[in-house]
């Protein structure tokens, strides 16, 4: 079974995204916007644990997940009938 690429890395794209921009909400929510700088922060150029930061997430996990999910629906695409034989 072959993956079609461009929907895995949209899907891959949007999962983390927002899953960033929501797991930020949430941490905002509970404990209050801080300025500390996360482990995402230093990957991440801009973020931080605030509203504005967690669209910052949401910009720079979009298009790392897009580049991580196509890379890897490509290289299972590429490997996978190998495995057949």
């Amino acid at each position: 079974m072959k993956l079609n690429v461009k929907a895995f890395a949209l899907t891959c794209g949007l999962i983390w995204g927002f899953g960033l921009l929501l797991i930020t909400l949430w941490i905002v929510l509970l404990d209050g916007s801080m300025q500390a700088v996360t482990f995402i922060g230093r990957i991440y150029r801009g973020y931080s644990l605030s509203i504005t930061g967690g669209l910052i997430g949401l910009a720079w996990g979009f298009f790392d997940g897009l580049i991580g999910g196509a890379i890897f629906a490509w290289l299972y695409n590429l490997l996978s009938p190998k495995n057949k034989s």
